[in-house]
């Protein structure tokens, strides 16, 4: 409700203190709250121990504090926080059902060390039976302790006292349960678990041996009382009334140190040091980390990608947090700067710090926040091959085969409803196979010269002829492209490729990528190691043969900024094999709008350098490319097809019906028949005499 994302946990070192501790801890795990230490009291703890206790949390960051505990365990521990200044301004007491369930039976002083703690306890309505209940109480209690004065309401475990001797006097009256009968105490807990009233506390009411409560009030001690500011059921959660479970939220707590305004649950630590943040100084590769040095104001200063993301981080979370960055010398390695985290002589490092395994049982890594893997950066070199069939490439092999089969579709539906009708698609089989492949291929240099008689086929072929148009025109583009712009290719395609050919191969000083191509199977004599960006480029020029290297392998991170100075001529190529990536912030939705940005200003745009080499691989076109269009005159063809077909069964029913009667035995016999049908000229015969009859009239 408050959004506080740490706390701590106190909890005492019994059954009932660490029984429900794990569960906690994963619940609050799923409201993105993690609790950041989890402390164990003993039961008889004396007060120098609980002050070592509560003076180690006040040094660290939360204050946001669980405590769940018996109550007398529990008024000792708040008062050693009240001696101890940590029951005022900024600091967050919340207290489980087992201290709120006795609250009204504590004394004016544990009140006053309690000040500002929000609790729980079961929910007991103000009934007339309670009222007067408390009353006989108070004056039974004062008639049996003459000596004290100020008598405390009965707390909510005293109600359930009674109410639980009451259900054990119901239960022998009900049942008539004997001490004389065998079997008497397994008969009274039988009595005892079906015996259901409605006590004082509320419904008497026990499933498994546990008494059920369904409703708990959030509480909040101010002054000498605990008032009442919401409450909790399982159905509804948290609200404010319990005659409007709708209305949601909580009424007013004052917080320690009457404070009004919800604490931020998170402070400068008493000491006042700022974090410690280790920066590594490197030489090369300065976009990402780069420590400067004024020798005038004897001050040093740090830039770099992985600092602004930091910055950013620590900028957008919900308190605010003081921080230096120490630098460290130019010879300490990453390892050494790990392990100044590991013994606590520095807070936090920052910096292009690789995740691995071997450094995550050192120290706790952050997920990561740039690209993670490992790939590799070659030369590019002119391509020329396949010069003799380059008229191929400018389309995929499945948009060719896609093409040609929908030419023959093409040709095969204009002839289906052409050839009946038109003379001009008559002929022997041979011939008329060979206008189905003629016409079909006329279209793509729109030369067709046979006339169509049908309008169906007329729209086949207009849909088509568009199709062909837009088809001729892109791979005209693209072959043009190709004849006209430098082709370049990667010499290396592939580690494997390396391996094969014994190629020297480059590294970054200092990384654990040697370790990596080591376990690739790379020679420890084929690795080489280099700092600077400018050294990466002059040993790829060199090339393996002449004490340079065949391929670059690094992080992507480190091959972005190589590729953002050295756009053309280089390429990244191969699987990216992932790794850990860079880590130590956590992302948060506000960041991650900034990290575009960051990225841009440190690596450039990413972009322009793919535009710079657009001709390295020349547009290929594909199938994907062209499936709509396909799709329109698949489906106009089959339409067309699907009314001529129609046409021609209703012209020639009479004809097709005496034909199919006298082959009623045989299927295939009946198929024959209808394509013979389908097949004949007679109608266009017919067609031909009575327009050659009409000329002649």
């Amino acid at each position: 409700m408050f959004k506080w994302r740490t706390a701590s946990l106190i909890y005492e070192d019994s059954t009932y203190g660490a029984g429900i501790t794990p569960e906690l801890v994963y619940i609050l795990q799923g409201y993105n709250t993690r609790v950041t230490d989890s402390l164990a009291l003993p039961i008889d703890a004396t007060e120098s121990y609980l002050d070592t206790l509560l003076y180690h949390l006040k040094e660290n960051s939360t204050r946001v504090f669980i405590v769940h505990m018996l109550p007398d365990l529990a008024a000792r521990v708040f008062h050693r926080a009240s001696v101890a200044n940590m029951m005022s301004d900024g600091y967050v007491w919340i207290a489980t059902a087992g201290i709120g369930s006795a609250v009204d039976s504590l004394g004016p002083d544990r009140f006053h060390d309690m000040q500002g703690v929000v609790t729980f306890r079961p929910y007991v309505p103000a009934t007339d039976r309670v009222m007067n209940f408390t009353v006989r109480f108070k004056e039974r209690f004062l008639l049996e302790n003459s000596g004290i004065r100020d008598v405390p309401n009965p707390s909510v475990p005293l109600l359930w006292a009674y109410d639980t001797a009451w259900s054990l006097a119901a239960a022998i009256n009900k049942y008539s349960v004997s001490s004389s009968t065998p079997g008497t105490g397994r008969t009274l807990l039988g009595a005892v678990l079906n015996t259901t009233f409605d006590g004082l506390a509320g419904r008497f009411r026990l499933v498994n041996g546990q008494l059920q409560l369904s409703t708990y009030e959030v509480v909040n001690i101010i002054g000498k009382s605990a008032r009442t500011v919401g409450f909790w059921t399982p159905e509804s959660g948290i609200f404010k009334n319990l005659k409007a479970t709708n209305e949601k939220g909580i009424k007013q707590i004052l917080w320690p140190g009457d404070l009004a305004i919800a604490p931020s649950g998170w402070s400068m630590s008493s000491t006042g040091r700022p974090l410690r943040i280790a920066v590594p100084s490197r030489l090369g590769f300065n976009q990402l980390v780069e420590v400067s040095y004024s020798l005038r104001t004897n001050t040093s200063f740090v830039t770099g990608y992985c600092i602004d993301v930091f910055d950013a981080l620590v900028k957008n979370l919900p308190y605010p947090v003081a921080y230096q960055y120490v630098p460290s010398t130019i010879y300490s390695s990453y390892e050494e700067l790990l392990s100044l985290v590991f013994e606590k002589k520095a807070d936090v490092m920052v910096g292009d710090t690789t995740i691995s395994m071997s450094r995550m049982n050192k120290v706790a890594f952050t997920m990561p926040f740039t690209d993670t893997g490992l790939s590799m950066i070659v030369v590019l070199k002119k391509d020329s091959s396949g010069s003799m069939w380059i008229f191929l490439q400018p389309l995929t092999s499945t948009l060719w085969i896609t093409s040609l089969a929908f030419f023959f579709l093409t040709g095969f539906v204009v002839w289906a409803i052409e050839h009946r009708i038109n003379p001009e698609f008559h002929g022997t089989p041979w011939q008329q196979f060979g206008i189905i492949f003629y016409f079909a291929f006329s279209t793509l240099v729109f030369s067709h010269k046979e006339k169509l008689e049908s309008n169906l086929s007329r729209f086949v072929v207009i849909v088509w002829v568009f199709v062909v148009l837009i088809l001729t025109s892109s791979y005209t583009a693209s072959l043009t492209s190709m004849l006209t712009v430098q082709r370049l290719q990667p010499t290396v395609t592939s580690v494997q490729d390396l391996l094969r050919n014994g190629d020297r191969v480059g590294y970054q000083n200092g990384s654990i990528v040697k370790y990596w191509l080591e376990e690739m199977g790379f020679h420890k004599k084929d690795l080489l190691g280099y700092v600077e960006v400018e050294e990466y480029a002059e040993a790829l020029q060199r090339g393996s043969g002449n004490g340079g290297v065949s391929a670059i392998v690094d992080e992507v991170p480190y091959l972005k900024i190589f590729l953002s100075k050295y756009c053309e001529g280089y390429t990244m190529v191969g699987p990216t094999y992932k790794l850990g990536g860079f880590g130590f912030a956590i992302m948060t939705p506000a960041v991650q709008q900034e990290m575009a940005w960051i990225e841009r200003k440190w690596f450039g745009d990413p972009g322009a350098c793919e535009s710079k080499s657009g001709g390295i691989n020349s547009f290929r076109l594909s199938f994907s490319n062209f499936g709509g269009l396909f799709l329109i005159t698949g489906m106009t063809s089959g339409l067309a097809l699907l009314i001529s077909l129609s046409i021609f069964v209703y012209q020639e029913r009479d004809k097709l019906r005496a034909a199919l009667s006298r082959t009623r035995s045989m299927s295939l016999q009946r198929l024959h028949t209808w394509l013979e049908r389908l097949g004949s000229t007679e109608h266009t015969k017919s067609t031909i005499n009575h327009q050659e009859a009409d000329r002649r009239v």
